[in-house]
């Protein structure tokens, strides 16, 4: 069926008529007045026409063409697969609440869908299914290469309205949750265009159920035997009500540690449990949070976690120039530590250099001599006569580059260490000196630190079992009189603490602060007063402070060892999408820095494909080797090193982490469903309007015939043809002579 259509008005038309007419009439007259000659009959019946074109063209005609569909009409129910809807949020009565995906397995065995099979085709999709199926709630799902796990709500409806030729409407269930591609409104607005509703139905309560969740346990890749290991973890409570309650650490059915804790109503609460392990081995250990009587969910209070626990002894060397105070307890403090090795170099200006037990007398001169150490610390010493030499920062500097060790500035009030900034180790300062103040500043009354937001929080600052009770153990330690030359810190350090009196144009002078730099960790301690923390408590925090910063700042170094590799790899706890670089230093039989490869590593994914490549030396001579591959997949990497010539290897396994955007327990996006829903002339409504929603489908009206209008006034082709005879005309008039 087909018919012409004009857009334009009644009187617009009667004028159009009478002016053609007109024209016509005109054309007539002018033909007669020439001596009515062929050319001229030619030219004027050329002109009417064109008249007659342009007038038609004015009307703004449209060739109409109704197709009538002889198939019936399709409706189509589309299903939400993602991970969420495993949510168990639905309630059938008080006591029995079931989940999502459940709930639409019920209905689906009412045939809600059965009236409208008299009048249309009913189509049943999915959309967003996990690629794996994942039984465990809290482990990362193996995901196939280049494939993400997700909900694409926008991505389903278009690809529905692509299939389907003839839709009479879509029933979507969902509960909302779209975290990849655009937003669903523009698959709406297609919708829209189109003429075909979309039916919502939110699967879930649009409020979170009475609930604990155990979110996240933070643990890291290793820990040493005997060693304090600090698991920080994250609850949510959506319980109306203040839960005082324990967490408890198990390994198997035996419990390792438990803490008590109090979680605010309604809050995400944040603490770490501390961990003493006492045997060595990979373990598997789970943090688990007692389930409450008033809690809708039982299954997301547990959360499980590897830890590989090593007996090793971390070598430190600490250079001084005058043994004092900071300098007699830190060196005790190390000393007395049993998972600590400890070497002392004490310069001692105008006397022979130190000497006795644990002592050495010359600062390591190759890079052999030097790789042993983890942790270098540099008291008030600087470059000159009877200290450290230009060799010897640049020992330190590769040290901690190349071969990721820790560098601890400790500052002093001889000023020595003002004359390291032109030096090798001059960039690796978290902080910028004052040349000004050499010897420092000094006040008459004593001064703290004060713990910045990241500093609360950070390992090396952790003094006490919690954020709460660490800031007030940090508000009564003993002060100090004197602070080093500092005016502020660097680009891209952290600042754990600052001085709580001084400031200046940059602020609160820092004088804790952190810096990576290369493969290692640097750190600038700005007062020389920590030993007076034992005050009153003896060594509780003055131990567990340096105990902390020892092991921190090595932990890189200690990721994985092998037989003459040491292997670090970054991030340490990666995700997928992410690439892996790793560093592997190596070292030949006689424990010289290998020098030459080759060095080759072989990965194998989790779902076995296996990849080999060759690892890049580091100019330098540290032995040092790199590379990195893309995590594409999540789950358990086994990675293996091996220096061939040198007969030197290495296995370990890095756990990948799959980015989880469907997570479980978030609550019904019902705004964007109703969104949907009125954009497109549907209604919305939750799980328990299924059946209103339904009737509505049944009663809609038949389809009409689809239109496809061809717009003649507005085709280039039209225009083109007008433009072709005007120009006609002018060529003709003159081969007549008119013009």
């Amino acid at each position: 069926m087909s018919h012409w259509s004009f857009s334009a008005s009644v009187p617009m038309t009667l004028l159009g008529l009478a002016v053609w007419l007109g024209g016509g009439w005109l054309c007539w007259q002018n033909w007669s007045r020439r001596g009515s000659t062929r050319g001229v009959g030619f030219l004027e019946a050329l002109r009417f026409l064109i008249m007659t074109l342009i007038g038609f063209t004015l009307l703004r005609p449209e060739w109409v063409k109704q197709i009538v569909h002889t198939e019936p009409p399709e409706i189509v129910v589309l299903t939400d697969a993602s991970a969420s809807m495993g949510t168990r949020d639905v309630p059938l009565s008080a006591t029995n609440v079931i989940k999502r995906a459940e709930w639409l397995a019920q209905q689906q065995a009412t045939k809600y869908w059965a009236p409208w099979e008299k009048q249309a085709r009913v189509t049943f999709e999915e959309f967003s299914a996990p690629p794996v199926a994942d039984t465990n709630a809290n482990a990362a799902p193996i995901v196939a290469p280049g494939r993400e796990e997700g909900s694409d709500l926008n991505e389903a409806l278009d690809n529905v309205l692509l299939r389907h030729n003839h839709l009479k409407a879509v029933l979507l269930f969902t509960d909302g949750d779209w975290n990849l591609g655009s937003s669903p409104v523009s698959a709406a607005t297609r919708y829209r265009a189109r003429g075909v509703p979309v039916y919502t139905v939110a699967v879930g309560s649009e409020t979170p159920l009475p609930d604990l969740v155990l979110q996240h346990v933070a643990a890291p890749a290793y820990g040493l035997l005997g060693e304090q290991i600090s698991i920080p973890f994250k609850i949510q409570s959506h319980l109306p009500r203040e839960v005082r309650t324990t967490v408890t650490l198990h390994a198997g059915e035996s419990v390792e540690a438990r803490k008590e804790i109090v979680i605010p109503a309604f809050a995400q609460f944040q603490d770490t449990l501390v961990w003493l392990p006492r045997t060595m081995g990979e373990k598997t250990l789970s943090l688990r949070l007692p389930v409450q009587p008033d809690e809708s969910l039982n299954d997301n209070n547990e959360q499980e976690f590897r830890i590989a626990i090593r007996a090793e002894k971390l070598r430190v060397l600490v250079v001084e120039s005058l043994p004092r105070w900071e300098y007699r307890f830190l060196r005790n403090a190390l000393e007395r530590d049993p998972g600590v090795e400890l070497s002392c170099l004490l310069f001692h200006p105008g006397m022979p250099v130190g000497d006795g037990r644990n002592y050495i007398q010359t600062f390591p001169p190759t890079k052999e001599a030097i790789a042993k150490y983890d942790v270098v610390f540099l008291g008030d010493v600087g470059v000159g006569e009877g200290e450290l030499r230009a060799a010897d920062l640049e020992l330190l500097r590769g040290l901690v580059e190349q071969q990721g060790s820790g560098l601890i500035f400790l500052p002093g009030a001889r000023g020595r260490q003002l004359s390291l900034t032109p030096t090798p180790v001059g960039e690796l300062l978290p902080v910028v000196f004052d040349d000004a103040k050499p010897a420092g500043t000094g006040l008459p009354n004593e001064s703290g630190l004060v713990l910045t937001t990241t500093g609360r929080a950070h390992f090396l600052t952790m003094l006490a079992n919690d954020e709460a009770a660490n800031e007030v153990v940090w508000r009564n330690l003993p002060g100090f009189y004197w602070s080093a030359p500092v005016l502020k810190s660097r680009a891209g350090s952290e600042v754990l603490a600052v001085h709580a009196a001084l400031r200046n144009a940059s602020g609160r002078v820092p004088l804790l602060v952190t810096r990576p730099f290369g493969n290692g960790e640097v750190l600038f301690m700005g007062t020389d007063s920590a030993w007076r923390w034992r005050r009153g408590v003896e060594d509780k925090y003055h131990y567990r402070f340096w105990g902390q910063v020892v092991r921190w700042m090595s932990h890189k170094r200690h990721l994985s060892e092998g037989k003459g590799v040491r292997l670090s790899y970054s991030p340490e706890n990666p995700q997928v999408g992410e690439s892996i670089f790793l560093n592997a230093a190596v070292f030949d039989a006689a424990g010289l820095p290998l020098e030459k490869g080759p060095v080759t590593a072989t990965i194998v994914a989790p779902g076995g494909r296996t990849e080999r490549m060759e690892l890049v030396s580091v100019p330098g001579g540290w032995g040092l080797f790199k590379g990195s591959f893309p995590a594409t997949t999540g789950g358990k990497y086994k990675v293996t090193v091996t220096g061939d010539k040198a007969a030197r290897g290495l296995d370990t396994e890095i756990i990948v982490t799959q980015i989880r955007r469907e997570k479980l327990g978030q609550p019904v996006n019902g705004a964007i469903l109703r969104e949907i829903a009125e954009l497109t002339r549907g209604q919305s409504g939750t799980f328990l309007d299924l059946a209103r929603l339904t009737q509505q489908i049944a009663v809609l009206p038949e389809v009409q015939p689809e239109e496809r209008r061809f717009q003649i006034w507005a085709s280039p082709w039209w225009g083109g043809l007008l433009l072709g005879l005007l120009a006609l005309y002018w060529i003709g008039r003159k081969i007549v002579g008119l013009v």
